[in-house]
């Protein structure tokens, strides 16, 4: 008998290890919880599953239902098978709230893929911490054709499939391929956008947008963009990345979300961050990091993370780093506050003056304190790693976008207006210090 190609049931166990506070400062109320292993039954992490096939697959037709004329045919169908960063060391390093998710994708539905039968199922949520992935993993494949189909597997799940090219002012085109699928009882869905965009201000854009669920109620939702563009004010060209990520478990307090973003341009100006967030039944954590390169020389780096219970336990840390032309500084605080209310902190920085000379002071609440010049050699990353020439070899896909012809004597309009200000943080406030 032949299998479904749905496969949307999708069963994933997470283990959870310990969260720490300060190793710099002994508190001991309000860890118990923190001292026993967690098993969190989520889609936190699942890009690795692995699909269980049947087989053995009946020669049995699937029926398609495609419509675009207002009219139903059923056919017949035969059957076929960021970058790691290198951060400053503050003078104490902070523990991660959440060490990480272990995950495993114990098991689909076996299924067989019917020959021109829709999309396959790809109820695949997505992983924590791995940032922004290159085009070519994204498996983009527009349609070349206006399409609007729906199907019935044999195990009573749907499928469909749309597809269609929308224009606009200025020679704006958008092409577009949206699928999608359902279990027979509804418990469980999946949904995927492709498109790319382009326009006759050279403007070019592909994009994917992802979202699932399944029947345990775990959902999750994921998008990823890639464009080109002129910059307004310096007149080069830009390429710009972003991802957003997020799960939310149907059985626990648990979930979390990631806003990836990295920008260049062709003069070796870059930009990358994230913002993100988890909570874990009583819980929670948050880190944001950026790092900021003028294309000249000069370098801006900084991190804060911190975390916190529902008891009232709350830990964190950050710092900063500032470089150009060998000469610079770092700064950062390590704090810890108990239920009580009582403050544990430690705060330390570093001036580097380009000659093998570096300043080093710090102090604690506990009465700690040091104010040193010492012989160190100076370190810093005056260019990204991953740069301008990188983001263009791996955006083969994004520049081979074909506008629509511009008629003869036509100049698109170009708005020189001032920048619009920067989206505000999607993340939950940070815990009162």
């Amino acid at each position: 008998m032949a299998a479904s190609s749905s496969g949307f049931t999708t069963h994933l166990d997470f283990k959870l290890s310990r969260l720490s506070i300060s190793p710099f400062h002994d508190y001991k109320s309000g860890l118990e919880s923190r001292k026993k292993k967690r098993r969190v039954r989520l889609f936190l992490e699942g890009n690795g599953a692995r699909v269980s096939r049947s087989s053995s697959c009946s020669s049995d037709s699937v029926v398609r239902r495609a419509s675009g004329s207002g009219k139903s045919v059923e056919k017949p169908e035969e059957k076929r098978s960021h970058r790691g960063r290198i951060q400053a060391s503050p003078a104490l390093p902070f523990p991660s709230p959440l060490s990480r998710f272990g995950t495993k994708q114990e098991k689909f539905y076996p299924r067989c893929t019917p020959r021109n039968s829709g999309p396959q199922s790809r109820d695949t949520p997505p992983k924590r911490d791995t940032g922004i992935a290159n085009e070519k993993d994204m498996g983009i494949k527009l349609l070349k054709e206006k399409v609007s189909e729906t199907g019935t597997n044999e195990d009573g799940s749907t499928w469909f499939q749309e597809s269609g090219e929308d224009l606009g002012e200025n020679g704006y085109r958008c092409r577009w391929t949206k699928m999608g699928g359902r279990s027979h009882d509804g418990s469980s869905q999946w949904e995927e956008t492709w498109w790319e965009k382009s326009d006759w201000t050279g403007y070019k854009e592909l994009g994917v947008e992802k979202s699932g669920r399944n029947a345990e109620g775990d959902s999750w939702w994921e998008t990823w963009q890639e464009m080109l563009h002129q910059d307004e004010w310096s007149n080069l060209a830009r390429i710009e990345r972003s991802a957003q990520k997020q799960a939310k478990s149907g059985t626990e307090n648990a979930g979390w979300y990631e806003k990836w973003w990295e920008k260049y341009d062709a003069k070796g100006w870059t930009e990358k961050g994230a913002n993100k967030y988890g909570r874990l039944n009583e819980q929670s954590w948050w880190e944001k990091w950026g790092e900021h390169y003028d294309g000249r020389g000069s370098v801006t780096k900084w991190t804060d993370k911190w975390a916190e219970t529902d008891l009232g336990t709350k830990w964190g840390d950050k710092w900063e780093e500032k470089f150009f032309a060998g000469i610079g500084s770092r700064h950062g605080e390590t704090w810890h506050v108990s239920p009580s209310g009582g403050r544990w902190s430690r705060t330390w920085g570093e001036e580097h003056f380009g000659n093998g000379k570096v300043h080093k002071y710090g102090k604690s609440t506990t009465g700690e304190s040091w104010d040193i010049v010492v012989d160190e050699e100076t370190y810093y990353e005056a260019e990204p790693h991953y740069g301008w020439a990188d983001v263009v070899g791996d955006s083969s896909q994004l520049l081979s976008i074909e506008p629509l012809e511009r008629p003869p004597g036509f100049y698109p309009n170009l708005d020189f207006g001032s920048s619009p200000p920067p989206r505000a943080d999607d993340l939950p406030p940070p815990p009162s210090q």
